[in-house]
């Protein structure tokens, strides 16, 4: 009877299950969207109760799928959106609220103020930025907001976790509250030097130690499932195995594991990671400093940028503008142009992330003209992706006085030729795109199965890691590059500007 492994991949928009086996070979599969929800401008909301029941509906329909037992399923590993918070109520095991998401940015202006005079001390104890996006401000907002929640908080009623934490409670049938320490590392009260939850940021968010889970490596067991997860019919119980937040997840199933190793992950926004080794490097341009994987209780140290924008955008080109049937068709639509009109798009729809953080930038579309066609504007939001990227890779230059010559790429976006070429002749590095682009999804399964020895070691499993194409870059785009930062400069500060 073979034996497998199964990531759940929860992303911001979809969740997933994979199956994998030992030659890293994707064999079944299964992927459901869940529900997007906006109350007011500017906030972004997910139910976590059916985000739990859109993976376990994946789980279950990708092994039926291939008539896979859960006998034969030796370990799971799960993989998620980082940030995003649920608050839920111990005894019911209900949410009190829906999970706020990343991409929330209704605790802007308590950001903003809290910035003014603890900038530097968050920074030197987390390694990011104070900003919206990180959990800490979204808990507080909770227990602040929701009726009775900060008293039940005090009783010791409630539980915060990301949505890994909450996937593993509700596998475990509500026995095991655990996180791990890369989405600790995302949450603004975690120290990245003690590698615990630190007690002044607590303080300082006002919210209680007995609320926040406890903390494990990335490829240990957290538990097992509750019997009859997957069929009424098996009592069998699964080892939970790994536990990391998406882009981690990426750079170590892009085996990224020796220093100045990059990887970008093309998704619904873009995230740039560079493997630091045991080296912390404080960022002085606008770059986070990040867990990338603990094994053995040994942390390797990431830099990492954030695009907020990358697939999304032409997500809103499908969706709200309507000028394209599919996103993948961005690649033709881009070729079709034929002329040396350039349209800048810059995508800054709910403001700037790494190295700009500027959550008053709005977005904005430069260079038309009467020949503008919507050709150039599906050319201009794709080139958008490449262009922020670079940003942030030229960041990373800076902080770690490493020469960036190659750059391991995946997620969805990363199949789009035109962008890959794009993104090479920008940055003036070679692309390498890996035959399996599920890198994020590989990471966890690679961690679970060396927690349960399904792989005997890492050496095991680079030999799964084969190359698809290499790029290189084909021409000189220094005024590009100088128009695209021009472009971004007039949208810097924007509601700022027109509001004073």
């Amino acid at each position: 009877m073979e034996k497998y492994i199964v990531t759940l991949d929860e992303g911001t928009t979809s969740a997933r299950s994979l199956v994998v086996n030992k030659k890293g070979e994707i064999i079944a599969s299964n992927q459901k969207e869940f529900s997007q929800i906006y109350p007011q401008e500017g906030w972004v909301e997910q139910d976590a109760t059916e985000i739990w029941n859109t993976q376990r509906t994946t789980l279950i329909s990708a092994l039926n799928s291939k008539d896979i037992s859960p006998e034969q399923i030796e370990a799971i590993g799960i993989t998620n959106q980082r940030e995003t918070v649920v608050v839920w109520d111990k005894n019911t095991g209900n949410p009190i609220y829906n999970a706020i998401v990343w991409q929330d940015r209704r605790t802007d202006g308590f950001c903003l103020e809290l910035a003014k005079t603890h900038k530097d001390i968050i920074k030197q104890k987390t390694g990011l930025v104070i900003d919206a996006y990180f959990s800490a401000s979204k808990v507080k907002w909770i227990l602040d907001n929701v009726k009775d929640a900060k008293q039940k908080a005090l009783n010791n009623e409630l539980y915060f976790g990301n949505i890994n934490t909450w996937l593993i409670w509700k596998l475990t049938g509500g026995k095991e509250f655990y996180t791990d320490h890369t989405n600790a590392s995302r949450t603004m009260l975690y120290n990245i030097s003690t590698h615990q939850w630190d007690e002044e940021l607590l303080k300082l968010f006002d919210i209680p130690l007995n609320m926040l889970p406890k903390i494990k490596g990335n490829s240990e067991i957290y538990g097992y499932t509750f019997p009859e997860l997957l069929s009424k019919n098996s009592k069998h119980q699964i080892a939970i195995a790994s536990s990391i937040g998406d882009q981690q997840s990426a750079l170590f199933g892009q085996m990224c594991l020796e220093p100045g190793d990059i990887k970008v992950t093309f998704g619904t926004g873009a995230f740039i990671v560079m493997n630091t080794g045991d080296k912390k490097i404080d960022s002085k341009n606008g770059l986070l400093t990040v867990i990338g994987y603990s094994i053995n209780n040994k942390f390797i140290y990431g830099l990492e940028g954030s695009v907020m924008m990358a697939g999304a955008t032409l997500q809103w080109l499908r969706d709200d503008l309507r000028i394209i049937y599919k996103t993948q068709l961005s690649e033709w639509y881009s070729e079709q142009v034929n002329d040396d009109r350039q349209v800048y798009f810059v995508p800054s729809f709910s403001g700037l992330g790494s190295p700009y953080w500027d959550p008053y930038s709005r977005g904005a579309i430069f260079g038309l003209d009467r020949g503008v066609k919507k050709e150039h504007i599906i050319k201009g939001a794709l080139e958008s992706i490449a262009f922020q990227t670079n940003d942030v890779l030229e960041a990373m230059r800076e902080d770690s006085k490493i020469n960036i010559r190659s750059i391991k790429v995946d997620g969805g976006a990363s199949k789009n030729n035109y962008l890959i070429q794009f993104q090479s002749d920008i940055s003036k590095s070679e692309l390498i795109r890996p035959k399996n682009v599920e890198t994020t999804a590989m990471g966890a399964a690679y961690l679970a199965g060396l927690a349960v020895g399904y792989w005997k070691d890492i050496e095991d499993i680079r030999k799964n890691w084969e190359v698809d194409k290499k790029v290189e870059p084909k021409r000189e785009t220094t005024k590009l590059v100088k128009g695209w930062k021009e472009a971004v400069s007039r949208t810097r500060n924007w509601l700022k500007d027109i509001n004073e």
